[in-house]
């Protein structure tokens, strides 16, 4: 694999996986506040590491923005 599609591949998982979390909190799949809490929280850490896996790939000039 190379490296762009590493990227794209990694980018994809993250994206699947604020969706499906997302999806799990609008269809009530939080039992309490806590998980609740726990999973913005995750939502928040890979929406974090997309920027700055954006912020990486400009400064290299390897942007796939799409």
């Amino acid at each position: 694999m190379d490296f762009v599609s590493f990227i794209t591949n990694y980018r994809k998982i993250l994206h699947d996986r604020i969706s499906d979390v997302g999806d799990s909190i609008a269809s009530g799949g939080c039992k309490d506040f806590e998980e609740y809490r726990a999973r913005v929280s995750e939502i928040q850490g890979l929406r974090y590491a997309l920027e700055e896996l954006q912020v990486l790939l400009k400064r290299g000039n390897m942007s796939d923005d799409e």
